[in-house]
């Protein structure tokens, strides 16, 4: 699975939308191109508010069903073993894709564990 991180995004969401489809979203569909059926690409963005969700998803869905079989996720925030663990189940999970997990490492609760 190729992961391509984000970072350098504007706080105002539309900005950082706009910055993201202008700067990131060619890198990511060269990365995509590059992949095999079947294989993946997780966009990890860094943390953000609510206010960022809505578009961070559409990107992500609208990249998996453009490039259909490739599977594209996305991610959010979250620490090294958040983001490890993320990424292990969007690797073992073949029919995953579209999906945006903001992760949260900060005492409200396990979103994606580490245990096997």
């Amino acid at each position: 699975m190729a992961v391509l991180e984000i970072s350098g995004l504007p706080e105002l969401p539309s900005a950082a939308a706009a910055a993201f489809h202008a700067d990131w979203l060619p890198r990511a569909l060269a990365l995509v191109d590059g992949l095999a059926a079947g294989e993946g690409l997780t966009l990890a963005f860094g943390p953000a508010d609510y206010t960022h969700a809505a578009w961070r998803l559409a990107a992500v869905q609208g990249l998996a069903r453009e490039r259909a079989p490739v599977r594209v996720n996305g991610i959010a925030g979250g620490g090294a073993a958040a983001r490890g663990a993320a990424l292990a189940y969007l690797a073992a999970g073949q029919g995953i894709t579209g999906q945006y997990l903001p992760l949260d490492d900060s005492g409200a609760g396990t979103v994606v564990g580490s245990a096997a």
